[in-house]
């Protein structure tokens, strides 16, 4: 039981982690240390989106998972709502390039617009 809990919760991590790298850089928006954190995931992200490799969360759930003594993914609200987003069946290496050019461009309007305050805020200061 306590195998399949740890198991969700490493899914959870791994939602959040997917969610921070696509969308983090607007923490910096409020915050001028957020690009600091969000930069190294992000381009952890898109490495792992570009070279077709797995991220370590993802081994680390499974082994959880059959520790438990389970083999795929049944029941329960986070295998249900969760897991056909963090790993959906249509993912390839070609929509992993698509994915890690999106991420990058949306990150890259982000920080433009930061960057396009930050110096807004310095010539009226």
């Amino acid at each position: 039981m306590a195998q399949r809990a740890l198991a969700d919760l490493v899914l959870v991590l791994h939602f959040a982690f997917i969610l921070f790298v696509v969308a983090g850089g607007l923490f910096a928006l409020r915050w001028r240390t957020a690009p600091l954190v969000h930069l190294p995931a992000a381009l952890w992200g898109v490495f792992i989106e570009v070279s077709g490799g797995v991220c370590p969360l993802t081994p680390l759930e499974n082994s959880l998972r059959q520790a438990a003594g389970s083999s795929g993914y049944s029941g329960g609200f986070i295998e249900h709502y969760l897991l056909p987003v963090v790993y959906p069946e249509a993912l390839s290496h070609p929509t992993q390039l698509v994915l890690a050019c999106l991420i990058v461009l949306s990150n890259a309007l982000v920080y433009l617009s930061v960057l396009r305050r930050r110096r807004t805020r310095n010539l009226s200061a």
